[in-house]
């Protein structure tokens, strides 16, 4: 079975369990689902039952969840569980019939994306994961440049699609990038210091050269604007002048919102802002609705012409009532709660005291991010900033042991990533580093 990076870094190898009814259910799910899915940790996790920031296993014991990004809101959010109630007792339908729910919810969107200015996206369309907003933003972008050349980053994940799994390099496997497409290193600012952003440019106007010379064309530059499964790299000095090329070679910007958006980075509402730059399309997905399962792609309406007036579009379940309802509450409860500003802010307390914890610790390089997406690079000594995945690999099983869940990410599989829901605490913030000075002193 080939290696992925994204999928196997911190997946289950195999092996028995200390408890035969986890190990009966380990089987159980191998036999029905294949050998495809993964699992995480060296002891895969049962779990039941969440609560905000906590979730529990079948035996009743708490763990912090310092990872899921799905439930940004919290796990079980009150006001998201009250409003698809409310829905699914009224109408679920689809969008072939006229609904206040989606254009409201549509307009509360939009609005929250012209902070990227006026001539920012302004129209949207409806799928149900990321994978097919991504899908449907590549088939707009090819048909309003009329090329199809791709550039992403050289471990970029965006989905798994036909279409998008070959723009995702980070899958690896037998998974394996379309010949229209071209990788370019990812703004490594640990290694790269004051360079990287005019590496950044060099390595995308190459592209840009190769992809015109094979006749493919520039269709688009697609990032995660925190470039998370390549590290978690978030200097905000690097996608201007990558973008200012693309445009001047006939291509668009795509901002891949799904990791970054929806306030989780505290400085903006969505991840692109950060970067100073208006993106021409935006998609977004695993956060919208707090878990259930609704995507977006928005798009500037000269961008999407072409292809909205030549291609009638459908999804049956994209822009459900009951999914823009929950999208809807989401939006409520960043608003009313705060959350961006809770990100901010204890995504600050955080990145602080874990850079204190690990200030003279040999094994860590690094601890970067924007509010509470957080990347620390495990490296094999400070001075070779050589990446550890060993290293990396044991911090995170011992604090999954220490009923902590974090997981990696990065080209070389070393960097911890830390991505709570945005109702993480100080509470959580202490319990959290607590032990995670514990496994960094047992660290080999």
């Amino acid at each position: 079975m080939g290696f992925s990076n994204i999928m196997d870094s911190n997946s289950y190898l195999g092996g028995p369990s200390a408890d035969p009814a986890t190990q009966a259910l380990i089987e159980a799910r191998g036999r029905v689902l294949g050998p495809a899915y993964r699992l995480f940790y060296e002891r895969p996790v049962h779990l039941v039952r969440g609560i905000g920031s906590h979730l529990f296993d079948a035996d009743g014991v708490r763990y912090l969840d310092a990872y899921n990004n799905v439930v940004s809101v919290g796990h079980c959010n009150a006001h998201v569980i009250a409003a698809v109630t409310r829905q699914m007792e009224t109408l679920n339908t689809h969008t072939r019939y006229l609904h206040e729910g989606i254009v409201d919810y549509s307009r509360r969107l939009l609005e929250s994306l012209s902070g990227s200015g006026s001539d920012g996206p302004d129209q949207v369309m409806y799928a149900c994961t990321g994978s097919e907003a991504n899908d449907l933003a590549l088939r707009v972008a090819q048909m309003h440049t009329g090329a199809r050349g791709v550039i992403v980053t050289a471990d970029a994940y965006h989905g798994n699609t036909q279409a998008v799994t070959e723009i995702s390099p980070s899958l690896g496997g037998a998974a394996t990038i379309g010949p229209h497409v071209r990788t370019v290193s990812a703004p490594d600012s640990y290694r790269g210091g004051a360079e990287v952003a005019p590496r950044f440019l060099a390595g995308v106007q190459d592209a840009i050269a190769d992809l015109q010379a094979t006749g493919h064309g520039v269709s688009c530059l697609i990032v995660d604007t925190i470039f998370a499964s390549d590290g978690i790299y978030p200097d905000p000095s690097v996608l201007g002048p990558a973008v200012a090329a693309v445009r001047a070679a006939g291509g668009v910007f795509l901002a891949d919102e799904v990791q970054p958006g929806f306030g989780r980075t505290g400085e903006a509402m969505w991840g692109f802002a950060r970067h100073g730059v208006v993106p021409d399309l935006v998609t977004m997905g695993k956060p919208m609705a707090n878990g259930l399962p609704v995507a977006a792609m928005a798009a500037r309406a000269g961008v999407l012409e072409a292809f909205a007036t030549a291609v009638p579009y459908f999804n049956t379940f994209g822009g459900n009532p009951v999914s823009m309802a929950a999208a809807g509450a989401v939006l409520d409860v960043i608003e009313d709660e705060h959350l961006m500003a809770n990100s901010d802010r204890i995504g600050g307390a955080l990145r602080e005291e874990i850079s204190r914890l690990v200030a003279e610790h040999p094994r860590i390089g690094e601890v970067r991010g924007s509010g509470l997406y957080l990347g620390v690079e495990v490296v094999t000594d400070r001075h070779t900033a050589s990446p550890d995945r060993a290293g990396a690999h044991h911090l995170v099983n011992a604090m999954r042991e220490r009923r902590v869940l974090i997981s990696v990410c990065g080209s070389h599989g070393n960097v911890l990533k830390v991505r709570p829901p945005m109702v993480f605490s100080m509470a959580d913030v202490d319990w959290f580093c607590t032990e995670f000075a514990a496994a960094l002193a047992d660290l080999p």
